[in-house]
């Protein structure tokens, strides 16, 4: 059913394209020969003018620029106030990272749209973006750098199944000012910047892991406890998080040199005592990810994500050859709980559920790394301080 559907808007998409003669024009040609690549064809017709922009936000620091405070945010809701956002934006740094659902543009309200091939609601959802107060703040204030995650690829939990993909990336790429960016030039989002000089340099990677992500295994108990939405996938079971261009870029840039390397993942990469969204849905993938860290002598990495509704900092020794850190900031203003019982092995304190950020603090002389939660007052709520050295450095 779904297949019919795109090829009928495809075909109304084409057709506002014949010229007078009746005739496609040369970029039509051949015919499509399957829904998707007629839709394709549709998309290629929306020029960028009619996708959403953000104001022009600050450049990003400059190659050889020390970096010392990094923040981290995740899951806004443009249609509700964000007060936790404008603390953010009032706060110095060096670069802001958005890692994902920084708009809800899958859902009206709180209902799921479906089969909406020209993405209305997404669209809608960035423009009102572009006007909220505290976005505007925080534009003005931090570069920017993003990943997207469910929310705002379009679908909720979506992966590389989602029809409409194509014209998300585009809708991401115009909006944040990365369709010239090297990013706008492969399918998916994934890119990284590094910043500073040899001994101070840090690396941000920032992974897509919607565009090529196979589907996930459903649970057999939902909303049970460890299960509640998905089940880890059995070994040898050949699904994919990132693609195998992405792979294959992500190992090229853990060869570049760098000190501290953030691997940013908009879902998260360590904890395995959840049945939500994850790596640990994949752990043949998941462990593909260390053993890449480790074949390449990646030193100094710490993951950082978001996607939970809750703040979360993990720390382990057995994964990688050096300790394993994450730092989860979730969220900035779509807030489920006030407390949660999970707890990971790894996990360190309770989880934090309400409205959050987060803060990487670097300091060179001092050799530490301090991974920070913070309140949306802009007090330190949960903090890990690491010594570079347990990073390998």
């Amino acid at each position: 059913m779904k297949q019919a559907w795109i090829v009928g808007v495809a075909a109304l998409g084409l057709a506002g394209c014949v010229s007078e003669t009746g005739v496609l024009p040369r970029l039509f040609t051949p015919k499509p020969e399957t829904p998707q690549a007629a839709l394709d064809y549709y998309y290629a017709t929306i020029p960028d003018s009619a996708l959403p922009k953000a104001p022009a936000g600050l450049s990003l620091p400059a190659e050889d620029a020390v970096l010392s405070r990094i923040l981290l945010a995740s899951c806004l809701d443009e249609e509700n106030p964000a007060p936790t956002l404008a603390q953010l934006a009032s706060e110095p740094a060096d670069l802001l990272l958005m890692v994902g659902d920084n708009v809800y543009g899958d859902r009206d309200g709180r209902n799921y749209i479906a089969n909406d091939a020209d993405l209305v609601e997404l669209r809608n959802a960035f423009a009102e973006l572009a006007t909220k107060p505290e976005f505007l703040a925080a534009r003005a204030a931090l570069p920017m750098m993003v990943a997207w995650d469910d929310h705002d690829y379009g679908a909720n939990d979506a992966g590389k199944e989602f029809p409409f993909k194509g014209l998300a990336e585009r809708v991401h790429e115009v909006f944040w000012g990365l369709e010239d960016e090297d990013v706008g030039a492969w399918d998916g989002t994934y890119y990284a910047r590094s910043f500073g000089p040899d001994g101070q340099r840090v690396q941000v990677i920032m992974l897509d892991t919607r565009f090529f992500r196979s589907a996930l295994t459903p649970t057999d108990e939902y909303g049970v406890p460890g299960k509640e939405r998905y089940l880890p996938a059995p070994a040898g079971s050949m699904q994919d998080m990132l693609g195998a261009v992405q792979w294959t870029w992500l190992e090229n840039q853990l060869q570049q040199p760098a000190d501290l390397r953030l691997i940013v993942s908009s879902i998260q990469v360590m904890p395995t005592v959840h049945g939500w969204e994850a790596w640990s849905t994949m752990p043949d993938e998941r462990q593909r990810l260390f053993q890449l860290i480790q074949r390449n002598d990646a030193r100094g990495v710490v993951f950082l994500s978001g996607d939970r509704h809750s703040a979360y900092l993990y720390e382990e020794d057995a994964i990688l050859p050096y300790t394993a850190n994450e730092l989860t900031a979730s969220s900035l203003n779509v807030s489920f709980a006030t407390e949660l019982a999970e707890m990971d092995e790894r996990q360190i304190g309770a989880a934090y559920p309400p409205e959050n950020y987060g803060a990487i603090n670097i300091d060179w002389q001092a050799r530490t790394v301090r991974l920070e939660v913070k309140g949306s007052d802009g007090t330190t709520v949960r903090e890990n301080v690491i010594d570079m050295a347990d990073l390998g450095l």
